[in-house]
């Protein structure tokens, strides 16, 4: 199942390759405001979902921009969670970071990713059980384990309704104690660089599970963690991320917990008195 995957994303990240040599001529549409999704998007994911069908016609999918499709048979068993183009605004600007995204959840339970870097022919790749590998040799997480030392990467709020506030305050409170903070532009690339060793944390809110399906199994077999902001493994459906060496880990989760939507009364209010010394601040 890995190799068909492999190969799917490598199918998928010829597409983009073959694109990003007349990225002006791509026609580009908006899901919603700073939303985008363009042909290639679209060419991509159709390329993987063929690859994925033609192996294991049975089998589900659950793809950003073709949603949720059965496959021909009855098992519901076995889905394929597809992005076929992570970080599409950074692609449509000719920003070299977007990556090809795909995981197999088997009972729920993510199994197989893959996440392919199309501009450096970086491929992350992981089986549960059998750790993490990217280019054939195997990664672990980094072994940081101090938050002043550490780069945490993270991504900005840009849809209408996103919380900018919060949002600032969250980035005040982990820029304050760490070493830097990066905003690459494609969560399944940012994931797998935790799971490298290339950074040592990643925070995020407004995700979807295709986002980081593949990098949360890269993540958990380098070594590392990841889960929504106060800590809890159940994270997929949640729209929070929070990942990293377990060390580095810990510490974010001490920081960030109070801006989880599971966090407690007396927490959350910890966090909307942040978010208003920002706007205070602002004004």
């Amino acid at each position: 199942m890995l190799n068909v995957a492999i190969k799917a994303a490598r199918a998928a990240g010829a597409i983009i390759n073959r694109a990003a040599l007349d990225v002006e001529s791509v026609r580009v549409s908006t899901k919603q405001t700073n939303d985008f999704v363009t042909e290639i998007d679209q060419a991509a994911e159709e390329s993987i979902i063929e690859t994925l069908l033609t192996a294991y016609p049975d089998h589900g999918i659950h793809a950003e921009e073709s949603g949720v499709q059965s496959g021909r048979g009855r098992d519901k068993d076995f889905v394929w969670i597809i992005d076929p183009l992570d970080g599409t605004t950074n692609f449509i600007h000719g920003f070299p970071t977007y990556c090809v995204s795909i995981a197999l959840a088997v009972r729920g339970k993510v199994e197989q990713a893959v996440v392919y870097d199309p501009n450096r022919n970086d491929l992350f790749y992981a089986t549960k059980g059998r750790g993490a590998f990217m280019n054939e040799r195997r990664i672990r997480v980094s072994k940081r384990t101090m938050m002043r030392d550490a780069l945490i990467s993270t991504g900005f709020p840009f849809r209408p309704g996103d919380e900018l506030l919060p949002y600032l305050a969250m980035l005040g409170e982990v820029t304050a104690r760490c070493a830097g903070v990066r905003r690459p532009g494609a969560a399944a690339l940012d994931l797998a660089y935790v799971a490298a060793g290339f950074c040592d944390g990643f925070f995020e809110k407004g995700l979807s599970p295709w986002d980081v399906a593949a990098g949360s199994l890269l993540v958990t077999e380098a070594g590392g963690l990841i889960g929504n902001f106060t800590g809890e493994a159940d994270f997929m459906d949640q729209s929070e991320c929070l990942a990293g060496n377990p060390r580095i880990y810990g510490q974010l989760v001490n920081v960030l917990g109070k801006y989880s939507k599971f966090a407690s009364a007396e927490a959350k209010a910890d966090a909307i008195a942040m978010a208003k010394q920002i706007k205070d601040a602002s004004a």
